[in-house]
């Protein structure tokens, strides 16, 4: 492959989008069709197709349109859910994080410093249930066989290294801190990119703006959001992998969504963070709030978990009582707290738990979110729809396998066991190779071996060099790779997924022509 090629096979674009879903259309039946293109609906995608099977995905948006751009781009461990007994849950987090960091995306996933600071609000007996969660945690970490050298240990730190890892927080009765290591991934939606490239790659039609109609056992009818026509697509197998919005296209399906709230300030507002925050929630013995430096001039602050009533929106709305909430607990541990006029943006995604008990059974009040298990589910309805639902970010890889596993099983279809808990993602590669690609190293971090491709492209024309915004480091050349093979198809895919620029409003209205100037024909900014 050359410095100015995608991985073979594996580019989106419209063209190809076009061309494929005139394919899924024509009456063949596909062995497996996938509703629902986030991180969850993309890997049963890759899982269907590396196993040779011929699979169809859509998605009624775009690819990490749900839940999966709102994360907190961290890769779990499992250790909050040592504190509740999940002992399987935190197990397969374990895992999924090591698969992640050192097989299938070592070029997305990394170890993030954590440290909690020891302020006067922490007493000397919360600092050792946490000292002991976090030896726990690398007890997680062995059993997963996580490398040392991938996940280092858990350590206490005097006064003067927690001052100068969180330089931050206020000095005052600091009496030191603890010191973490959980997996971060670069960006949860470029995970999401990665895989269904890497599905495509395999052979996997993936279609965004398809919108499922109607979905039976059989297949679905469809309408192509760009065009308004209709059809139908048909398989052998269907899986419904569309998050918080499953019991829309499938019955008996329960979910009880929960709330994650983060706020984006500005990097210099908090000054330098070698290593991200744990802030104790006053009142609670296992919850956090978490400050997340980006890299990219940002600094993300979350998060919250409330429970949702009512109608699932496409785009979750941030109540100002969790921008309160936030700006209240981080705070608690500044010397000059950061006003409402400094957060420059927020977002909310809602997580698809699966409500498997209704009540909490003591006073008829319905559980906490945050109480409700993180397992996953794979439900087969009567008519053959295989759904998948709950789980996490990080566990995203046997969610698919599981699903296509129970899909396959219901409709008698032959397959292998699933091959990508060794199967590297588009521009994964060995820590050696990375290292050695001509690329700046934030372009590895976010396309790995594609890298190369992309600083090619910017020197090939200074004009791609230049970043679309002054203080943010996304170039032109990376809407162009956007377009041209990671199937971007207008604006908002360009801003609000490809790249995160749309979580800053005012970042985004002042790049949103060099987005129209990029893309090759004028489109109807979405949301």
């Amino acid at each position: 492959m050359s410095h100015t090629e995608a991985a073979p096979g594996s580019s989106l674009s419209a063209h190809r989008r076009s061309r494929e879903l005139a394919e899924a259309a024509d009456g063949r039946v596909a062995d497996v069709l996938v509703v629902g293109l986030g991180a969850t609906g993309a890997g049963a995608a890759l899982d269907a197709a590396a196993r040779g099977l011929d699979v169809v995905a859509v998605d009624a948006h775009d690819l990490a349109f749900g839940t999966s751009r709102w994360s907190s781009k961290l890769i779990h461990g499992g250790l909050r859910y040592l504190a509740s007994a999940q002992f399987d849950v935190a197990h397969e987090s374990a895992v999924e994080r090591g698969v992640l960091m050192t097989r299938t995306a070592p070029h997305l996933v990394a170890a993030q410093p954590f440290v909690l600071p020891l302020t006067p609000l922490v007493s000397r007996a919360q600092a050792s249930l946490a000292w002991a969660g976090f030896r726990a945690g690398d007890v997680l970490r062995l059993a997963a066989r996580t490398p040392r050298q991938v996940l280092p240990a858990p350590r206490r730190l005097s006064g003067t290294e927690a001052r100068h890892l969180a330089p931050a927080v206020r000095t005052a009765g600091l009496r030191g801190g603890l010191l973490s290591w959980d997996g971060k991934v670069t960006d949860d939606a470029r995970l999401v990119t990665a895989l269904a490239r890497t599905a495509a790659g395999h052979g996997a039609r993936v279609l965004t703006r398809v919108r499922v109609l109607e979905l039976t056992g059989t297949g679905a009818r469809i309408r192509d959001e760009l065009t308004g026509e209709e059809g139908e697509i048909r398989a052998r197998a269907v899986i419904n992998a569309t998050g918080v919005w499953a019991g829309t296209l499938a019955d008996g399906i329960r979910i009880r969504p929960s709330r994650g709230t983060h706020l984006v300030l500005r990097s210099e507002r908090l000054g330098t963070l070698p290593a991200g925050l744990h802030i104790p929630i006053p009142g609670e013995t296992n919850r956090f709030v978490l400050v997340l430096p980006q890299g990219d001039g940002r600094v993300y602050v979350g998060l919250t978990d409330e429970p949702v009533d009512g109608g699932i929106p496409d785009v979750p709305e941030v109540p100002e009582t969790d921008i309160g909430f936030l700006l209240d607990v981080l705070g608690s541990v500044l010397d000059t707290p950061v006003a409402r006029d400094e957060v420059v943006g927020a977002f909310a995604g809602l997580r698809p738990l699966l409500d498997t008990s209704g009540h909490d059974g003591t006073d008829g009040e319905p559980a906490r979110t945050s109480d409700i298990s993180r397992r996953h589910a794979v439900l087969t309805s009567p008519d053959g729809v295989t759904t998948v639902v709950g789980g996490k970010l990080t566990t995203y890889r046997r969610m698919a396998q599981d699903a296509v596993d129970a899909a396959a099983a219901a409709r008698g279809l032959r397959v292998g066991p699933s091959p990508t808990a060794a199967l590297p993602l588009v521009g994964a590669a060995a820590p050696e190779r990375l290292r050695a690609l001509p690329a700046p190293r934030r372009l590895v971090r976010r396309y790995g071996t594609e890298a190369a491709a992309v600083h090619a492209l910017a020197a090939q024309d200074p004009a791609l060099a230049q970043p679309v915004l002054p203080g943010h480091p996304v170039t032109r050349a990376e809407l162009l790779w956007a377009v041209r093979h990671e199937g971007a198809l207008d604006e908002s895919d360009l801003l609000d997924r490809r790249t995160r620029i749309g979580l800053v409003p005012k970042d985004r209205a002042e790049v949103l022509p060099t987005a129209r100037e990029i893309l090759p024909h004028p489109t109807t900014t979405t949301s």
